[in-house]
């Protein structure tokens, strides 16, 4: 039940089962987090419902359904309503105005995302985009393997030594003065070196663990 163990817990709901909301369900789901699946189709509530908490049919361009749904309780709302976004853009307006504190939404394109965020859309995804820019980025930097923001600015990276480091030690690479890294740690094999000292030696496929300035620290991957 939803609110049983809210003070341990977040609790999420996603309104929209299509492919892309069913696989924001199942991953939270799997995760061990309430989730409850909101849509309009009753055989895609029913093909969803052993895969999340609770899912219900449900118009969610109805403020008076969702406000009966106590929608405004779930700490996030995904909206992943995709291919009628005049639906999206409606169900977007009834959460903000129900006091829902955050409201993350699927779009289909930079002008469809620029809307909602000025109806009040905290955070606004495209996933085709953002799996196009995946591809490119695997592509240009074939060793990295995590980049995470860390600000605005900063970023943590992680990576596959690529072959001109290898037989070198942290001292000889020197990424801090070269790229403004600080190296957080190194995998080789199965052992990990926590804040690795200079003399650390980089040997081949050794995964490198960073952090500093994103437009810097981005051209490690990208060395051969």
């Amino acid at each position: 039940m939803f609110g049983s163990s809210k003070a341990k817990r977040k609790e999420f709901a996603v309104i929209g089962l299509g492919r892309f909301g069913r696989a924001v369900v199942r991953t939270l789901s799997e995760k061990g987090y309430s989730v409850l699946g909101i849509d309009k189709d009753a055989p895609t509530v029913q093909y969803i419902s052993e895969s999340c908490t609770q899912a219900v049919v449900v118009d969610s361009t109805s403020e008076e359904s969702l406000s009966a749904l106590d929608i405004a309780s779930f700490d996030t709302v995904v909206v992943a309503i995709g291919s009628d976004f005049e639906s999206n853009l409606i169900t977007t307006v009834a959460l903000k105005a129900l006091g829902v504190r955050r409201v993350i939404c699927k779009a289909l394109s930079q002008r469809q995302k620029d809307i909602l965020l000025r109806v009040g859309a905290d955070h606004v995804v495209l996933p085709e985009a953002d799996a196009g820019r995946r591809l490119g980025i695997e592509l240009a930097a074939p060793n990295l393997l995590e980049q995470i923001s860390f600000g605005d600015s900063h970023s943590v990276l992680e990576f596959r030594a690529p072959e001109s480091m290898t037989g070198k030690t942290l001292a000889d690479l020197d990424l801090r003065n070269n790229y403004g890294a600080n190296v957080v740690a190194v995998r080789h094999e199965a052992s990990v070196t926590v804040s690795p000292n200079a003399d650390q030696i980089i040997s081949e496929n050794d995964i490198i663990v960073v952090i500093g300035r994103t437009e810097k620290i981005s051209k490690l991957a990208e060395l051969n």
